[in-house]
């Protein structure tokens, strides 16, 4: 092969890199919209849940099918970390969904990334630049920006507390982030998704003689739907970091506030206010810097939510 069939193979590789993360970015949105219709209906609690107990069957079928051996205790004690985070992390941007607009809760998650990177100086003890201060007081601007519309006119508590809910499951995500970047090296996709399924099932499953609400009907379709979503998802955005650099698959992450104005609109008749939109612009700015630092840091926000 000569160094021009190269050079065309690799771009076309890009092209497809590119296209596979906008797929996994739009269903990662459609779960999101799946999501809050169950959440309305049965509560976060059972939305999580049921999706956790579909999701435990499908990842550890695939996890018996492609041969993996039970992790050694370092690594399990990681995977049972994780999933206490991810099992906090993904009941609260649930059950904010329950009380703001998708779009909204999908803007002001996306300062997990610069959360990641104190986080990771924290834990890791990685350098803070003056580049990551500039993102985290940028990221900072655009959460005031959007809560201020919370804040003025018709002042609703719930949505105040459901926009609170999702600045904390992003600081868990962020350091959920942290955890799988100790996991990469040790732990295969399979495994990761088992394991936080499996955890987050049995985080669960204790509160469910006083919280749990069965699905009925076609409910379960929606549930089964979810699982499927988050697993195609992540197949795609997999499948894309591994043949594109996340520096230029990143910024396309953000497509994710654009599914979830238009999904919003036409499920659940959102309309987006000049404070969302402006908070979203210049987080989404902030998150950006921080990629030019460390791009690794700024993955998707949910994409760890299976």
């Amino acid at each position: 092969m000569n160094r021009v069939d190269s050079a065309h193979l690799l771009r076309a590789a890009g092209s497809a890199a590119v296209f596979a993360c906008l797929a996994g970015v739009a269903l990662f949105s459609v779960m999101d919209v799946v999501m809050k219709m169950l959440a309305l209906v049965i509560g976060a609690y059972n939305a999580l849940l049921f999706r956790s107990i579909v999701g435990s069957l499908l990842s550890g079928t695939a996890m018996i099918a492609s041969g993996n051996r039970w992790p050694p205790r370092p690594v399990l004690a990681l995977h049972v970390r994780r999933g206490i985070v991810n099992t906090a992390m993904g009941w609260l941007f649930f059950w904010a969904l329950t009380q703001l607009p998708l779009a909204e809760a999908i803007a002001l998650s996306f300062v997990a990334p610069i959360i990641a990177l104190y986080l990771a100086a924290i834990l890791l003890g990685e350098a803070v630049g003056k580049t990551a201060i500039l993102s985290a007081l940028l990221g900072l601007a655009g959460v005031g920006i959007i809560l201020s519309g919370r804040l003025s006119g018709d002042y609703q508590e719930s949505a105040l507390w459901g926009a609170l809910a999702v600045i904390g499951s992003a600081v868990l995500f962020a350091y959920n982030l942290v955890l799988q970047r100790q996991l990469a090296q040790q732990a295969g996709m399979v495994e990761m998704s088992f394991f936080q399924n499996g955890m987050t099932l049995a985080l669960l499953l204790p509160f469910l003689p006083f919280l749990a609400v069965v699905p009925l009907g076609g409910q379960w379709a929606l549930v089964v739907g979810a699982a499927v979503l988050v697993i195609l998802s992540q197949m795609c955005l997999a499948w894309a970091y591994a043949r594109a650099p996340a520096s230029r698959l990143i910024p396309l992450e953000y497509s994710a506030f654009v599914w979830a104005s238009i999904m919003g609109w036409l499920f659940f008749a959102e309309h987006l206010s000049l404070a969302v939109v402006a908070g979203a612009a210049v987080i989404v700015a902030a998150c950006l810097i921080a990629a030019r630092q460390r791009p690794e840091m700024a993955a998707h926000v949910e994409a760890d939510t299976a």
